[in-house]
C-alpha cells in the first residue's frame, strides 16, 4: 500500500512540483493550501509523512507543527519543515516545534526525496 503524504505549501507551484514528484514516486499524496485546513485534512487523511511550509498565511508552521504534536492522532506523524526563510537559528527552532526533519528552498529532488524516504521508510 503507498505511503500517504500530507502536502502543506500555500504557493500553488512548490504545492504541485512536491505532489508530482511525490505521485511519481509511488506515494499517494493530499495537498493542502491553506494551514488552517491542515489539521482537518491531516485527520480525514491519516498522512504517514507531513511537508509542512513554514511561512504560511493565517497560521505559522510553527504552531502547525506543535497543533500536530498536541493532537492524538496526529502527534506521532513525522513532519518535514521547507521553508525559504533559513535564517541563523530556524532550523533549531522548527526542530524543537517538533518537526523530524527540514528543508530549505529551493529543494532540489534528490534531498528531497531522500529526507521522505528517511521518515517514511
Amino acid at each position: 500500500m503507498a505511503k500517504r503524504i500530507l502536502v502543506v505549501e500555500d504557493n500553488d507551484l512548490n504545492r504541485k512540483l512536491f505532489c508530482e514528484v511525490l505521485k511519481a514516486n509511488g506515494f499517494e499524496t493530499e495537498p493542502v493550501a491553506d494551514g488552517e485546513l491542515a489539521l482537518n485534512a491531516a485527520r480525514a487523511f491519516a498522512p504517514d509523512l507531513a511537508i509542512m511550509d513554514i511561512q504560511l498565511p493565517n497560521i505559522s508552521g510553527l504552531d502547525l507543527i506543535a497543533a500536530f504534536r498536541k493532537d492524538a492522532s496526529l502527534s506521532d506523524v513525522p513532519i518535514l519543515a521547507v521553508t525559504a526563510y533559513a535564517g541563523r537559528g530556524d532550523e533549531e527552532r522548527i526542530r524543537e516545534a517538533g518537526a523530524a526533519n527540514y528543508l530549505s528552498k529551493p529543494v532540489s529532488i534528490g534531498p528531497f526525496m531522500a529526507a521522505v524516504r528517511a521518515l517514511v521508510d
